[in-house]
């Protein structure tokens, strides 16, 4: 690890039928770019996929996407998002 730091991860979860509705909320606070971690596709049967891309499109955000991470992922599974998250910040910035 290079260097000293502090990192702190605050969470705030919504709850019920219209929490997809607090994303309009949350997502103006931070930066342009999105990685979207989700498993093995239940997202997609389900619909919800489809509601939170929306979302995120109408708020002008550039979204990665990281599918298939497991139940405890493997170190392997998280330098691949590490690298997702790495690639594409460095190519929206230049």
């Amino acid at each position: 690890m290079l260097g000293n730091f502090m990192y702190c991860n605050p969470t705030k979860l919504y709850f019920g039928e219209d929490s997809l509705a607090g994303l309009n909320e949350e997502l103006p606070k931070y930066g342009q770019n999105v990685q979207l971690v989700y498993g093995g596709g239940s997202i997609k049967k389900n619909g919800i996929y489809d509601k939170v891309m929306e979302i995120l499109k109408a708020n002008g955000k550039n979204v990665f996407e990281d599918a298939g991470v497991m139940p405890n992922p493997t170190v392997q599974k998280l330098q691949e998002g590490c690298m997702i998250a790495i690639y594409n910040t460095e190519n929206r910035l230049s």
